[in-house]
């Protein structure tokens, strides 16, 4: 039976939409359309969220766009902003959403229907909806399209015209989403990456690098990650590297001891965005104004990289590292004042440079010989390790990788995690850290070696470094499922027991938990017993798991477009060439 015959609506939207006679249709559509923003029924509602549903499930569909979508709901938020009495009748509330997200999504992959959203006057009202007009759920999907709008170079510049609230705006939802809508954890970090990506979309083109660059703001970003729950985003340090291609955005970065360290962390962590941290580390010290500003603080991570062969797409990462650290060095001393620095900036030398020429004139039978003594050392240090004299152990160990050769990765990967189990024994998780990295960059893939992941995440909680450690830890109970057949594998009681410990505190709301804490008299902060027993402190084994296999395998790249202007029109591609060039540049082969 054919539908009409359901339907008791004259003009009903929905029968529109099934005229199988397109030019009927379209004509129909179009007139309709021009009357939506007048409708006073509850048939509003119905009408707005059929149109949501055919922009998300046919984005590229050019129907609706060339029939007048894009007014249409400009004019249905002017509305809601201006028409208090209207918003609030039937369930109007609803339509400033809606009408938002219809925009984003079909301006997200095309750039002519980018182009007839700003001709129909989208840009204001979403304004708006930006300045908090509504709600910050308004402001969610209307900093998603004009994101959307910001990143093709034909609608770059009529939302230019407004770049200094743009920025400002977007900057402060990044500083203050997370503080105000704790309740809905996804969209409140979807709403700080968008407004990191409106602010990308500006910084790429050099444009508000000074407002951007605020030293507050520049900490706050260092921090600000995707979390668990929206893991495939780089959020924060995506930004960071994108202002490092300029000159003004390092310098003022290098100011910042507290973001330079940030940028450590996470280039000697197993985040998926390792390779972002060290690319802003080289950047910064291939800069000769920017370089002895860094150096003394970035050495003392970075020469644990220094043997990392392949990230990812990157290739020579580690000899880019050396090449960075050393490229100076017979000139460096009079300029770095710390001893440390130094010390271990001739220790790279002497490691990478001289001791890789003497390998390389050695003849094999002598490597060989040097193979086996070290298996003999080896021996000693283990069974000085189980009598339970760990340092003699550690001592036995650093003598094996005095001696195996650079060639032999296994020998010294095993060397390498060994001395650090006997560091986190002897309390000394620094010692730990670094020689457990070590041997995670030898390994293949990197960051796969599973008794060097444990050691490491047990040493980042020894220091307090909760997202450090749990980073590592998911990443070796993910090793672990990996190496055993079956897919019902027994999580390690252990591994399970320390992701509790810290999804709680890596939080994406745990900042702003504590700051409304610490405002609250002192009764009010003793946790009771329900919220003791709370759902957030408590994960079970099976969510672990969940969040295991769902996290990317030691890939160490994005699962989506890095860069929010890679992919869309003609100056996107170009200026993706730009950057992957300066990419190339830094781990260009040396030495």
């Amino acid at each position: 039976m054919p539908l009409e015959q359901f339907c008791t609506i004259s003009s009903c939207f929905f029968c529109l939409m099934t005229e199988p006679d397109s030019s009927a249709r379209r004509a129909t559509i179009k007139e309709y359309l021009k009357g939506v923003p007048f409708l006073d029924d509850e048939e509003l509602i119905l009408v707005v969220s059929g149109l949501w549903n055919v922009a998300m499930t046919r984005p590229d569909d050019e129907e609706l766009p060339s029939l007048g979508i894009f007014q249409c709901m400009a004019e249905l938020i002017n509305r809601a902003v201006h028409d208090r009495t209207w918003l609030l009748t039937h369930q109007n509330i609803y339509i400033p959403y809606y009408a938002a997200h219809i925009i984003g999504s079909y301006t997200m992959n095309k750039v002519d229907f980018a182009v007839k959203a700003v001709e129909s006057g989208v840009i204001p009202p979403l304004l708006e909806l930006l300045r908090g007009k509504m709600s910050w759920v308004e402001q969610r999907v209307a900093i998603r399209a004009l994101g959307h709008l910001a990143s093709y170079e034909r609608t770059f510049g009529p939302l230019a015209v407004y770049e200094d609230e743009v920025v400002t705006l977007a900057m402060n939802l990044a500083s203050s989403c997370l503080e105000e809508n704790r309740k809905a954890e996804e969209w409140a970090s979807q709403l700080q990456c968008w407004s990191i990506h409106l602010l990308n979309c500006f910084a790429v083109k050099e444009r508000s690098i000074t407002l951007i660059c605020k030293q507050e703001f520049l900490k706050e970003l260092s921090e600000m990650w995707g979390g668990l729950v929206n893991h495939s985003s780089p959020a924060g340090v995506g930004l960071i590297r994108i202002l490092c291609y300029s000159k003004v955005g390092r310098e003022n970065i290098s100011k910042s001891r507290y973001v330079v360290e940030n940028l450590c962390k996470l280039s000697r962590s197993s985040d998926d965005w390792q390779y972002m941290g060290i690319d802003c580390l080289l950047l910064l010290l291939n800069d000769p104004d920017t370089r002895y500003k860094v150096i003394e603080i970035a050495t003392s991570y970075l020469i644990d990289l220094i043997e990392l062969r392949n990230l990812g797409n990157r290739r020579n990462v580690g000899e880019a590292i050396t090449k960075a650290l050393v490229y100076d060095y017979k000139h460096m001393n009079s300029k770095i004042k710390n001893a440390d620095v130094r010390r271990a900036l001739e220790e790279t030398w002497d490691f990478k440079i001289e001791r890789r020429k003497k390998e390389q004139i050695t003849c094999n039978e002598k490597l060989e010989g040097k193979r086996v003594m070290v298996k003999l050392i080896k021996q000693q240090a283990n069974h000085k390790f189980m009598v339970g004299e760990i340092e003699e152990a550690l001592l036995k160990y650093s003598e094996a990788l005095e001696i195996c050769p650079l060639r032999h990765r296994t020998e010294r990967i095993v060397l390498y995690s060994n001395r650090a189990r006997c560091n986190l024994l002897l309390r000394d998780p620094d010692s730990a850290i670094s020689d457990a990295t070590r041997a995670l960059c030898l390994s293949s893939p990197p960051n796969s070696h599973a008794n060097s992941l444990w050691t490491r995440s047990q040493a980042y909680d020894m220091k307090g470094m909760a997202k450090e450690s749990l980073m590592d830890c998911i990443l070796f109970v993910n090793v672990c499922i990996r190496s055993k057949a079956d897919d019902r594998v027994k999580l390690p009681y252990y591994a399970v027991r320390m992701i509790s410990k810290h999804m709680d505190s890596t939080w994406l709301f745990r900042a702003a938990q504590l700051k409304a804490l610490s405002k609250q008299p002192e009764k009010a902060k003793e946790p009771s017993e329900n919220s003791k027993s709370s759902t957030r402190g408590h994960v079970n084994a099976e969510t672990i798991r969940t969040q295991v296999q769902n996290k990317s395998y030691i890939s160490a790249l994005s699962t989506i477009l890095e860069e929010p202007f890679a992919g869309k029109d003609g100056s996107g591609r170009k200026m993706m060439e730009r950057v992957e060039a300066r990419n190339k540049s830094l781990y260009a082969p040396s030495m």
